[in-house]
């Protein structure tokens, strides 16, 4: 090859990846924070992308997404949140509820938060629905609400019971403490309201057998990746069970109720796009759930 067509091509292929770069740079980016692992939760990660897309926004053509996916490891949450704000990402999404949000809040006090939430004042991450003020919004699942109907529906599938254990897992802790102490209020004191949090399989195991032994019944409250586990703990120990995801019934359990976590998904793609399109999360209400589903 001669020398003068070879820096020719030099040149060429100097020029393509620069204005590839300029154009790669002008496109936001939004960082989506996640508790678990991709595969579970791509039904979701498709509802946010459809909300997105009615906001105009479409991933790969003119925005891009940074996912982190702590793989149910939740000490991993504050260094991956660290992790999206240094990139840096012009929006967070979080995946996962109450735990990712409020790790995501403690890692920006500035970049625009989009959550889903039991309970956004409850938990800590806005003073007011209405005007949430500051850098989050989202929405709020009425969690708390929803596992009280659930425990009246348990009540009147296994009237038997001598003890409904509400079993957390993956969900923060504190929401699940509220839930008991909602429904111990509500309860008529016919039957014993007590807290199960999440454990080893090995230890969950031995709480469900002597579950089983009490003729008790459980009250499921954990995130949709715990499905296929918690599912086949109580149908080895026969155990009626009410759950907070349709997840849950799709691996085979007999009941749940709760909001529709896709409408949430759709919600926060919406409130993505509006916010990379100027508008202050602080100025957006925090969305309440209106759609709530019995399966079984």
């Amino acid at each position: 090859m001669k020398r003068r067509e070879f820096i020719s091509l030099l040149g060429g292929a100097a020029v393509l990846p620069l204005d590839a770069y300029a154009q790669q740079a002008s496109i936001p980016v939004i960082g989506f924070l996640n508790g678990a692992s991709a595969g579970p939760y791509a039904p979701n990660v498709n509802a946010f992308l459809q909300g997105l897309k009615e906001s105009g926004y479409v991933e790969g053509q003119n925005v891009r997404i940074e996912y982190r996916w702590a793989r149910n490891q939740p000490d991993r949450l504050p260094g991956l949140a660290a992790e999206l704000v240094s990139h840096p990402v012009d929006v967070i999404v979080n995946e996962g509820g109450t735990p990712t949000a409020l790790a995501a809040k403690k890692a920006t006090a500035t970049i625009p938060i989009v959550f889903h939430t039991s309970n956004a004042v409850a938990d800590g991450l806005v003073d007011n629905l209405a005007q949430p003020g500051g850098n989050l919004t989202g929405s709020s699942l009425f969690s708390t609400e929803t596992m009280i109907k659930g425990f009246q529906f348990l009540t009147e599938l296994a009237p038997g019971a001598t003890r409904i254990a509400l079993v957390s897992a993956g969900l923060a802790l504190a929401v699940a403490q509220r839930v008991v102490q909602e429904i111990q209020a509500s309860n008529t004191g016919k039957v014993a309201v007590s807290l199960l949090p999440a454990q080893s399989d090995s230890e969950l195991d031995a709480a469900y057998a002597a579950l089983a032994a009490e003729r008790a019944a459980v009250l499921v409250f954990a995130i949709s990746t715990q499905a296929d586990r918690l599912v086949a703990l109580a149908a080895r120990h026969h155990l009626p069970a009410v759950y907070n995801q349709r997840a849950f019934v799709a691996a085979g359990g007999l009941l749940s109720y709760g909001a529709s976590i896709p409408a949430a998904y759709v919600l926060k793609g919406i409130y993505a796009g509006r916010i990379l399109k100027g508008a202050k999360p602080g100025d957006l209400p925090v969305q309440q759930a209106s759609t709530f589903r019995r399966r079984h």
